[in-house]
């Protein structure tokens, strides 16, 4: 096949943003055909199966399903007709190395009577004031940096000109950490909220305050599990995909942009042969571009920031332990010396965090019969430029994240790492992202905004939906990256919506 000459809008990699901008494509009545390298769809939410057990591999929290719902209403569908909610309570589990135990649920009362219950009263007083400062920078962030298009300077000073309070809201000048500080005193908590800087793989050290609204959404709205494992939202969305006419084509692997006249009109292909579309829409990291894949991609894009943090990932034949949590966190003692040995000595965490996830108790995926499967991950570089880290490194963070785990009491004799993953397997899987989970890091007051859109100025016809793009990454912002981009292109086609997006009011729903 050398050509797809029918195909309005040509997606390239059918990751989670990906698969967002076909769904809403599909919903305007445009012919949408998705190309993808790997030999299934949902990029970096991808599975293993291990022994006939199948183990989800990415995200493992579902965080504004909102966005989802609104999603599949552009195609006519109920969200709860296609996916099931979990509601975890209590979700995560906290263990710090002084011995605390913090348990977080999924309504925010109960939460702080958690709070109150092992850290005091103070400590429940302080994380109540953030979540409503959190919220406040949610309220007044979301219509600008979140939804719609990319935020900028023009539309930013008639904001602070028209509503400078909003502005001011978002708390712009300081840094995460800063500001957590100035509001939450117990080391514990101060802990717990700058780990969600690492939902979009930053540092809460340079990361602006704005990404604190982060607290809001998962501890105040809710984070769920879905049934069947993050990959059966993957599932339901490729099935929307072909029920309204879209094509999905796997093991078929795009090698650069074609451009005529200055217009994108398709991909060349590894191997040869080509696939041709109206418009493309590119859900891949934006160091593909600038690697060869775009023709003179530096007067397109603007400058790469420094990439995201990565991230050492396994999965753990575990037994059933009866305490077992669907999520845990194990603290090391210094939580900001593995954030300088990431960002600043650029090398594995000595003490790294542990995340756990155990995905029968999450997910209600069905493990062995004899145990069940825990997801784990620990954060690290991403990959150098140009000389991958040599295979020890790993190892000896491997060895590291082991110790940490055993220690915690969570992993047992009988149990064994069966499936690991590697930073630079990522680099290898995912072609210009260095193995970086979430993009580029936002460890800039100005990183909003320096961004690329989802409409690519300078080339017609090429729009980008991935957590390299407009709004960043995270499960959520990357769909709402593959919107934001079929919303682009299907305005340049002249083809009207159907239905609306998720609009601009997110709530807890109820699963």
């Amino acid at each position: 096949m050398t050509g797809e000459r029918d195909t309005d809008a040509l997606v390239v990699g059918a990751g989670i943003g990906g698969l967002a901008a076909a769904l809403a494509l599909a919903g305007r009545g445009l012919a949408v055909r998705i190309i993808e390298a790997g030999d299934s769809p949902g990029g970096k939410a991808g599975t293993v199966e291990i022994d006939g057990v199948r183990i989800d591999t990415g995200p493992s929290v579902l965080t504004l399903p909102e966005v989802f719902a609104g999603l599949f209403g552009r195609v006519g569908r109920r969200f709860a007709d296609v996916i099931e909610l979990r509601r975890l309570n209590p979700g995560f589990r906290y263990r710090y190395a002084d011995g605390c135990v913090l348990e977080v649920a999924h309504d925010p009362d109960d939460t702080l009577a958690r709070v109150r219950s092992a850290l005091g009263s103070a400590a429940e007083a302080e994380l109540g004031s953030f979540l409503r400062y959190s919220r406040r920078i949610w309220d007044a962030a979301a219509p600008h940096f979140v939804l719609g298009p990319a935020p900028t300077w023009a539309a930013m000073a008639g904001l602070a000109l028209r509503h400078p309070r909003s502005l001011l809201s978002v708390d712009p000048l300081r840094d995460m950490a800063a500001s957590i500080d100035r509001h939450v005193r117990d080391p514990h908590l101060r802990m717990l909220l700058r780990r969600y800087a690492t939902y979009n793989g930053s540092d809460p050290r340079r990361a602006p305050a704005t990404l604190n609204c982060i607290a809001h959404v998962e501890l105040s709205l809710g984070g769920y599990g879905v049934l069947g494992g993050i990959h059966a939202l993957v599932e339901a969305m490729v099935t929307a995909i072909e029920s309204h006419g879209g094509v999905v084509e796997c093991g078929v692997q795009a090698d650069r942009i074609l451009v005529r006249d200055g217009r994108a009109v398709g991909v060349a292909l590894v191997g040869g042969g080509s696939r041709l579309g109206r418009a493309v829409v590119v859900n891949a990291d934006t160091g593909w571009l600038r690697e060869g894949a775009l023709p003179d991609a530096h007067r397109h894009l603007p400058a790469a920031g420094p990439p995201s943090m990565s991230g050492w990932t396994g999965a753990l034949r575990a037994a059933r332990l009866p305490d077992r949590f669907p999520h845990e966190v194990l603290f090391p003692a210094d939580y900001d010396a593995e954030f300088a040995d990431i960002f600043d000595r650029h090398q594995p965490p000595s003490a790294p965090t542990v995340y756990l996830c155990a995905q029968e108790r999450c997910h209600g995926l069905t493990g062995w019969t004899d145990a069940e499967p825990v997801f784990v991950m620990a954060n690290a570089p991403a990959e150098p430029e140009n000389l991958p880290r040599p295979p020890e490194v790993w190892a000896a963070l491997e060895t590291a994240v082991e110790q940490r785990i055993r220690a915690a009491g969570r992993w047992t004799d009988g149990d064994a790492l069966v499936w690991r993953r590697t930073p630079g397997d990522l680099a290898a899987a995912f072609p210009g992202s260095r193995g970086a989970i979430y993009g580029a890091a936002s460890n800039d007051r100005l990183a909003a905004f320096k961004r690329p859109p989802n409409r690519l100025t300078g080339v017609p016809g090429l729009y980008l939906a991935s957590g390299s793009a407009h709004p960043g990454g995270g499960l959520p912002m990357v769909a709402l990256s593959g919107l934001a981009a079929a919303d682009c292109l299907g305005d340049d086609l002249g083809v009207p919506n159907a239905e609306p997006g998720p609009g601009r009011s997110y709530g807890k729903i109820s699963p």
